[in-house]
């Protein structure tokens, strides 16, 4: 899927009762996330800590929605083994996962990987990311491999960057971590600083003495 492509709509049979995506998401943002199956050691890592830090998803109007080919019970099931090995889960499962069993899904948001897209009785989801603004528009994908777990803290890290680059005129630079400098867009002139970025802006000098590099700590 391109960045900036509308999410499509669908139906599915989750944990929590069937859902309309569009309705599910309402004016929130989501992360739309895919794993390869239900009761395997990895995947049991990455729900479980994406569902510790699920009040770090609410504080940034995200709502959170998992995938696999797994069947319905079997998430069920498996969400007692995640709550087993994560004991700082607070309270019930606090997102739902989806029950793809045809993988009609997995095809449609291309969570398959090449060796296995074609194999409709038992191909595996990637670790397949999607982040959607509330404008239902993909804002950014992650894609791992099966032996390759996700950060949560990075994933968090990438939402405060799109959040506030959707406000700003402004660019998050490598490592960027919310309080750190940003980057001024080079599309915003000169003359517009002081009424954009009242706080300050500093321009760093560069050897081709073209000043493109400027930053502020004013957001």
């Amino acid at each position: 899927m391109r960045l900036n492509a509308v999410f499509p709509n669908f139906q599915a049979d989750t944990t929590q009762g069937p859902i309309d995506f569009y309705n599910w998401l309402g004016n929130s943002w989501a992360v739309v996330f895919s794993h390869p199956a239900d009761f395997t050691p990895v995947c049991t890592t990455e729900l479980g800590r994406i569902a510790v830090h699920v009040n770090e998803f609410k504080k940034r109007n995200v709502k959170l929605l998992s995938i696999s080919c797994d069947k319905l019970q079997s998430h069920k099931d498996w969400v007692a083994d995640i709550k087993s090995y994560c004991l700082d889960i607070p309270g019930e499962f606090p997102y739902p996962i989806i029950a793809d069993e045809k993988r009609e899904l997995a095809v449609k948001l291309d969570m398959l990987d090449e060796d296995q897209k074609d194999d409709t009785e038992a191909g595996l989801t990637v670790r397949a990311l999607y982040i959607v603004g509330p404008d239902r528009k993909l804002k950014l994908s992650m894609v791992y491999p099966f032996s390759t777990g996700r950060n949560v803290d990075e994933i968090l890290r990438v939402i405060d960057s799109l959040q506030l680059t959707a406000k700003k005129q402004v660019a998050t630079p490598a490592n960027w971590t919310p309080g750190d400098k940003v980057m001024i867009l080079p599309s915003v002139k000169k003359e517009e600083l002081s009424k954009l970025f009242p706080g300050g802006v500093d321009t760093v000098k560069m050897p081709s003495g073209i000043e493109y590099v400027r930053t502020t700590t004013d957001y």
